[in-house]
C-alpha cells in the first residue's frame, strides 16, 4: 500500500492571504467550526495553529458553491455583452478575475467567447473576449453541483430534432445546435457570436421567462443549407 503523502500545511495568515481575508476572520471561523464546518487543526508551529491545505481548499470551494447556488444574477438584455471581468461578477464571483482564471487554469471549463475585439495598436495589439449575457446563463444553469466541471467531462447529446416538422415553430438554441450540426450549445453560441451564422442574428421571438431566444425551423434550416454551400 502506498503510504499518504504529508499534507500541507498552513496558517491563518496564509489562508487569509489567498481568500482575501483577515487572519483574525479565519480564526472566527475555525472557533466556530460547529456551525461553519471549518476544518480541524492539523498542526501547531509554536502557538500558530495550522490546517491541511486540502481541507482548506475544500471547504471554501464547498463554500463558494453553496453560494453561487443561492445567487441570482441581475436581470440584463441577454444579448448585452460582457467583459471578464462584467461576467465575473454578473455571475457573483468577487474576484473580478474570477472568469480569466477559469479560462486560462482550466480549458473548457468555461465557454468559448461570443465575441473578440481586437484592440491596441499595430505595435501593441490586444484582445478583450466578450461574452453574451445567454451564454453565461446557460452556463449557469449547467454547471454541476460539486462546483467543479471535469475539462474531460463530455457534453450532454443533443436531442434529435425533425428537419420536417412545423417550418413556423419556434426553436431554442439547443434545438438550433442539433440541427445545424453543432456537437454542443457553446459551440452553437460561440459561432453565432462570432457571425458565423448570419441569418440567426435576426431572433424571432424572446421566450417572455429566461429570456431565451428563439427562431423558427425555416430561418434555421435556411441558415443550415447556406453553411453547407460554402
Amino acid at each position: 500500500m502506498a503510504a499518504r503523502s504529508t499534507p500541507r500545511l498552513v496558517e491563518a495568515a496564509e489562508i487569509a492571504a489567498e481568500h482575501g481575508l483577515t487572519p483574525a476572520r479565519i480564526s472566527a471561523l475555525y472557533l466556530d467550526r460547529e456551525t461553519s464546518g471549518f476544518p480541524e487543526v492539523a498542526g501547531r508551529r509554536g502557538r500558530a495553529r495550522q490546517w491541511d491545505k486540502h481541507e482548506v481548499d475544500q471547504w471554501f470551494a464547498q463554500r463558494k458553491q453553496s453560494r453561487l447556488q443561492e445567487y441570482k444574477p441581475p436581470t440584463h438584455d441577454p444579448n448585452e455583452l460582457l467583459t471578464g471581468a462584467e461576467a465575473s461578477r454578473f455571475l457573483g464571483y468577487k474576484n473580478p478575475q474570477q472568469v480569466n482564471t477559469y479560462r486560462r487554469d482550466h480549458p473548457g471549463y468555461f465557454p468559448d467567447p461570443d465575441v473578440v475585439e481586437e484592440l491596441g495598436t499595430e505595435d501593441r495589439p490586444y484582445r478583450r473576449p466578450k461574452w453574451r449575457v445567454q451564454t453565461l446563463l446557460e452556463w449557469k444553469e449547467t454547471r454541476p453541483g460539486s462546483g467543479r466541471r471535469s475539462v474531460e467531462r463530455i457534453a450532454p447529446a443533443l436531442p434529435a430534432v425533425p428537419v420536417d416538422g412545423d417550418q413556423d415553430e419556434l426553436l431554442g438554441a439547443t434545438q438550433a445546435a442539433a440541427l445545424l450540426g453543432f456537437k454542443s450549445v457553446n459551440s452553437f453560441s460561440s459561432s453565432l457570436g462570432q457571425g458565423n451564422l448570419p441569418l440567426l442574428k435576426t431572433v424571432d421571438a424572446v421566450s417572455e421567462k429566461g429570456g431565451h431566444r428563439r427562431w423558427t425551423r425555416r430561418r434555421i434550416l435556411e441558415q443550415a443549407s447556406l453553411r453547407k454551400a460554402r
